[in-house]
């Protein structure tokens, strides 16, 4: 009761810091309301400078710049939704707005939207944020998974390292784990507190999709044999080669950090903005690499849910939300959103640019994924938070732990999957 009292009151107060008086003034000046979630502070730096910028040159158009909560963001648009004050221009990620969409609360985009800006970012992107007919939002920033290695245990080990032209594939990957444990070090920690966006999103490289929609619309869960090689491949080195840690399948990524610095783990499978975190907190002279995840039959490909910009449906200057949103995403202020929270841009042009393309800290490895990534497999799966929350988060948890096995794993996801997912779409 706590935790959700809690909450309710950084949703008002983060409500009421986006419901400052807007809409036209009495000069006739518009003013717009961008809720930004940008948290680190090189990102919030750049959202604040962009905005300035706009305001600077666009004195009939102002811009308030109001910041919001990753860890609230939900509960907060949609009370603002309920209650008509919901801010202009809304920041948030894509596996978040298919509720936000279905119940209107969002302005479909595709008459709104530059022709320059629908081109610069593929259609495979734009597939995160279509629902039915509309675009609900502009993807702009991506992250992929990668894994973060310890330079030195891997040259001193002789293995062989893998870049983006020539991955390990998952068995490789295992094998490679055995070579990299001993003497109280494991060669992976795999971080899976929310195992399950980890566990779809990587099984797209082996073929699997999970979600399947039939041509009346329905969507069913089937755990095939290619969804299977990922999390198999998890179970395997917790608990057959114990070449990873079993400790830290209950953990978040920063948890395992220290560990990692300390030499516990020779690798870490963590998202890409995570360099950022390592390159503060790496003790002096700690060397660090970022390698790709493992491919499978599908090569490199992965699920993601790129970060979005949308434009409330209750706004009454959707067009001048949209040319805001046009100018923060033009390739060069596409590249100081994404150099500043440490992701890469969805943006063709802005994936150009020689920043992105340095040996620093992987830059060049990440950038070199992005042809890979897909649309997440649960992207537009209705019923999926429940789904998610209620039946495969605890079934994997159990699995990975070594508690259940395979067959109980396949039984839980589809069995009690499809009896959720049934209930929303009646």
């Amino acid at each position: 009761m706590r935790t959700r009292t809690a909450t309710l009151l950084v949703s008002l107060a983060l409500l009421l810091a986006g419901c400052t008086d807007g809409g036209d003034s009495a000069d006739g000046r518009v003013t717009l309301r961008f809720q930004s979630l940008a948290w680190q502070e090189e990102s919030v730096a750049a959202n604040e400078e962009l905005v300035r910028e706009w305001n600077a040159t666009h004195p009939d158009v102002r811009v308030e710049y109001v910041q919001g909560s990753w860890e609230s963001v939900h509960d907060q648009l949609l009370t603002s939704f309920e209650g008509g004050e919901a801010p202009d221009i809304i920041h948030d990620a894509s596996d978040d707005l298919a509720d936000f969409a279905h119940g209107g609360y969002l302005a479909d985009l595709s008459d709104l939207l530059t022709e320059r800006l629908k081109a610069d970012i593929p259609q495979r992107t734009w597939e995160t944020v279509t629902f039915g007919d509309g675009v609900y939002g502009v993807p702009f920033l991506q992250e992929p998974r990668v894994l973060i290695a310890n330079a030195g245990l891997l040259r001193t080990s002789g293995v062989r390292i893998p870049t983006p032209e020539r991955p390990w594939t998952w068995p490789e990957f295992r094998q490679v784990t055995k070579e990299l444990s001993g003497d109280g070090r494991y060669g992976v920690a795999w971080p899976l507190k929310e195992p399950v966006s980890a566990t779809l999103n990587l099984s797209l490289s082996t073929g699997g999709r999970l979600f399947h929609r039939g041509a009346d619309g329905r969507v069913t869960v089937r755990f095939e044999e290619a969804d299977q090689v990922v999390p198999r491949t998890i179970h395997d080195q917790a608990n057959t080669d114990h070449s990873a840690s079993a400790t830290t399948l209950g953990s978040g990524g920063s948890d395992t950090l220290p560990g990692f610095f300390a030499g516990k783990y020779a690798m870490v499978p963590l998202g890409f903005a995570y360099r950022q975190q390592i390159e503060q907190q790496a003790p002096d002279g700690f060397d660090w690499q970022v390698l790709p995840a493992p491919a499978g039959a599908e090569g490199l490909d992965q699920g993601v849910s790129p970060q979005t910009l949308s434009i409330a449906e209750d706004s009454p200057h959707k067009e001048e939300a949209a040319a805001f949103v046009d100018f923060l995403l033009q390739p060069d202020n596409m590249v100081r959103l994404a150099l500043g929270d440490w992701m890469l841009p969805t943006g063709t042009e802005a994936l150009k640019d020689p920043a992105l393309h340095t040996s620093e800290h992987g830059w060049a490895t990440g950038t070199a994924l992005a042809a890979h990534l897909r649309s997440a497999p649960a992207q537009s799966v209705r019923g999926y938070p429940e789904w998610k929350d209620k039946v495969a988060t605890p079934a994997l948890q159990e699995y990975y732990s070594g508690a259940i096995g395979i067959g109980e794993l396949r039984g839980r996801l589809e069995d009690d999957g499809n009896l959720v997912l049934a209930r929303y779409q009646r």
